[in-house]
């Protein structure tokens, strides 16, 4: 139950839903965007360029229109001593040239333009060579009088041409304008929809943060809640292998150890009743050593478990003691030195200092590989300085495989109000460092 609840309070989905939400605002804007420069490319290509082009046969046919009208008013004057069949070649080369111009302009006619004006120009061309053609007949006839009377209705269609092409060109010119107002339009809404999808953006990216920022503070809580409870785990453990460890000592000094005394006293009175020499007197002289040897054995054990010195003259007093059985046991020749004021440590506080150097040096006869160690207790101002330094392997503690040792000398750090470290030694190796505010000590 406890699971299905977690899963529902955690911020998974609301977190995908807002990368999904911006995941879809950046592609419609994308496809927007796209849709939008496409329509732009087509009204820059189709209206403005197209415009221009055909803009430019336009002034192309009002050019040779301009031609015709000056050689029309040259043809009616008679300044120059030529028939007006003179004026034919250049006629049909202005006619060439204006064919090919319409022909041009007709591929590149504006969109807005409907098929009837299209061909209505085409017409009036087609119409005003027609009469061309018969001016020149009847000149080519002999007639130049009557070819020259036909001139000016020649004048006034060729006018009217210049005229529609004249409106055409005013027409380019406003379509032009309306499509430069249309891409203005478009880069506007653009700009516009730009503005729109960044803050749109951003409000989902803020509310994906606070999201995000919630469910760290949700977890950060989460944690700390668990940390607070495993140390305080950690701490009734500690305490409840102390006590423990305390009842156990103080079982086997008073209990054993009063009744294996009892024992070696009443085999040391039978010893002596025995017939001296008597192999009696040598099998209650054995049974006596092996009940002292038994006794020195469970006195070892209890202060192995508890140090009864450390209860009634202090840690110092205690590490003194420990030291030289350490030595013994393990045969390591350790280093030990003390300085500063000796300073009064209770005994809540003295049996973690004793705990943790207890590990730190059972850590350097399993790790170190080596035959000798070093112990500093420096009694400082303000704390209370605990070293344990060895040049061997090193041991340096892994965050992912963390023993219970190194656990319970961190654990007991904190009990102290204190901290531990694992440092490289100078000359190689590993410096154990315990560090515990004078005020803790008497805890």
């Amino acid at each position: 139950m406890s699971k299905t609840v977690d899963q529902r309070r955690t911020p998974t989905r609301g977190l995908l839903l807002a990368l999904v939400v911006i995941l879809c605002s950046v592609l419609v804007y994308s496809f927007y965007i796209r849709v939008q420069i496409k329509h732009l490319r087509a009204v820059q290509t189709d209206l403005v360029d197209r415009n221009r082009r055909d803009s430019l046969q336009l002034l192309r046919i009002e050019n040779n229109l301009n031609a015709l009208a000056l050689a029309m008013r040259d043809m009616l004057q008679g300044d120059e001593p030529y028939p007006l069949t003179a004026w034919e070649s250049q006629f049909r080369r202005l006619r060439v040239d204006l064919d090919d111009a319409l022909l041009k302009e007709d591929q590149l006619a504006a969109a807005h333009r409907t098929p009837e004006q299209r061909q209505y120009l085409a017409t009036s061309v087609s119409d005003f060579w027609a009469e061309v053609d018969h001016v020149f007949a009847v000149a080519n006839g002999g007639d130049e009088k009557a070819a020259r009377a036909l001139i000016p209705a020649l004048q006034t269609h060729e006018a009217g041409l210049s005229s529609t092409v004249s409106r055409q060109l005013v027409e380019n010119n406003r379509a032009e304008e309306e499509a430069a107002h249309q891409i203005e339009s478009i880069y506007a809404g653009v700009e516009r929809n730009v503005f729109v999808f960044l803050a749109a953006t951003l409000a989902a990216i803020i509310v994906t943060g606070v999201l995000i920022t919630l469910s760290n503070r949700q977890l950060f809580a989460r944690l700390a809640h668990l940390s607070e409870q495993r140390s305080e785990l950690a701490h009734k453990l500690i305490a409840t292998q102390e006590s423990t460890l305390q009842f156990v000592s103080r079982e086997l000094h008073d209990e054993f150890g009063q009744i294996l005394t009892a024992i070696g006293s009443l085999l040391g009175r039978a010893e002596k009743q025995a017939p001296a020499g008597s192999t009696w007197a040598r099998d209650l002289h054995e049974v006596r050593e092996m009940a002292q040897s038994t006794l020195d054995s469970v006195r070892s054990l209890s202060q192995a478990l508890h140090p009864v010195v450390l209860d009634e003259a202090g840690v110092e007093h205690a590490i003194d003691w420990y030291l030289p059985m350490m030595e013994r046991q393990n045969a390591i020749t350790i280093h030990y030195g003390k300085s500063g004021s000796s300073q009064l440590v209770g005994s809540g506080a003295g049996i973690h200092i004793y705990r943790i150097l207890q590990e730190a040096l059972n850590n350097v006869v399993r790790h170190a590989s080596v035959q000798e160690a070093w112990v500093r207790l420096q009694f400082e101002p303000g704390r209370l300085l605990l070293e344990v330094e060895d040049h061997g392997k090193g041991f340096q503690p892994d965050p992912s495989r963390r023993g219970i040792g190194v656990v319970a000398m961190r654990e007991r750090a904190e009990l102290l109000g204190g901290n531990i470290k694992w440092l490289p030694a100078p000359g190689g190796g590993t410096l154990v460092r315990l560090a515990v505010p004078k005020e803790r000590l008497n805890a």
